[in-house]
C-alpha cells in the first residue's frame, strides 16, 4: 500500500483522521470490509438533454469537482466507459495549481477530476447522473464532509459550449423536479483550465483503501456506484499511470 500524504500535506485533514480513527475501528474491525453510509445516496433521474451521438473512435474529456477530489476519483475510476480519471485543480491560475495553495481556498482552483472517456460507452448525461447521484452532494455548495472552502465546492467545467448546455439544463431539470430536498447548488464554470495534481493525490482511494478519511467518506461512495449503477460499473478501477520522475 502507498503512504499517506507526506508529512507536509497533512495539516488539512490530521485532525479529521484523529478524530474518525476510533469509529473506523468500530466499523470495519481489522482490515475488514465497510459499506458504511453506502444507503444514503439516491439515483437521480437521467437528464432530459444529453449530447448529440459521435462516431466510433472519439474521446472526450469532462472536468467535475465536489469535494476532496480522492473520492470523486476513486468513482469515476470504477465507471465503464471511462479511460482515465486524474486528480487535480480547475478554476484558478496554473502558478497556484499546488496542493497547499489551493488548501488556503484563495486561489480560485477546486480540487477536480477530469475524466477521459469513450461517449459511445458512457455519455456526458450518464456521467453527470453518477456525479450527482454518487460523487457528492450537489446540496453543499463549498463544503463537503468534514471539508470546507470554495476550493471544495460543488462544479462542473464544461469543455464544450455542449457539455455547458447539458450541465445547466441538468440542474435546472434536477431543481424543477425537486429530487433533493434542499437545492442543487452545483455551479457551471466553462472556460477554466484543468491542472493535473501532485503524484501522491492520484489513485489515492486505491492505493489507501483503510485509511481513516477514505474509510468513512469515500468507500462508500464506490458501494453506492456498485448497488445504484450496476450496468455501469466496473470491479478494477483505471488507474492514473505515475512515475517517480514527476511530482
Amino acid at each position: 500500500m502507498a503512504s499517506p500524504l507526506p508529512s507536509s500535506h497533512r495539516s488539512q485533514r490530521a485532525f479529521y483522521v484523529l478524530a474518525v480513527t476510533a469509529t473506523v475501528a468500530l466499523a470495519i474491525g481489522v482490515f475488514g470490509g465497510l459499506n458504511v453510509g453506502a444507503e444514503e445516496a439516491t439515483r437521480v433521474p437521467a437528464p432530459a438533454v444529453d449530447e448529440a451521438s459521435v462516431g466510433p473512435g472519439k474521446s472526450e474529456t469532462a472536468v467535475f469537482a465536489g469535494g476532496c477530489f480522492w473520492g470523486v476519483q476513486g468513482v469515476f475510476q470504477h465507471v465503464q466507459g471511462v479511460n482515465n480519471a486524474v486528480s487535480g485543480y480547475t478554476g484558478g491560475a496554473q502558478d497556484d495549481a499546488h496542493y497547499e495553495r489551493v488548501g488556503t481556498g484563495t486561489t480560485g482552483h477546486a480540487e477536480s477530476v477530469q475524466v477521459t472517456f469513450d461517449p459511445n460507452k458512457v455519455s456526458y448525461g450518464k456521467l453527470l447522473q453518477i456525479y450527482f447521484s454518487v460523487a457528492h452532494n450537489p446540496t453543499e455548495l463549498n463544503f463537503q464532509g468534514p471539508d470546507s472552502g470554495t476550493q471544495y465546492r460543488s462544479t462542473i467545467f464544461p469543455m464544450t459550449d455542449e457539455q455547458a448546455k447539458v450541465a445547466k439544463a441538468y440542474v435546472a431539470q434536477l431543481n424543477g423536479a425537486r429530487v433533493f430536498s434542499d437545492p442543487v447548488v452545483t455551479t457551471v464554470e466553462p472556460g477554466k483550465t484543468f491542472y493535473p495534481a501532485e503524484n501522491y493525490h492520484q489513485n489515492f482511494l486505491t492505493l489507501n483503501p483503510t485509511y481513516p478519511y477514505i474509510a468513512i467518506n469515500d468507500l462508500p461512495k464506490i458501494e453506492n456506484l456498485k448497488r445504484l449503477f450496476p450496468e455501469n460499473y466496473r470491479a478494477e478501477p483505471v488507474l492514473v499511470p505515475v512515475t517517480k520522475a514527476s511530482n
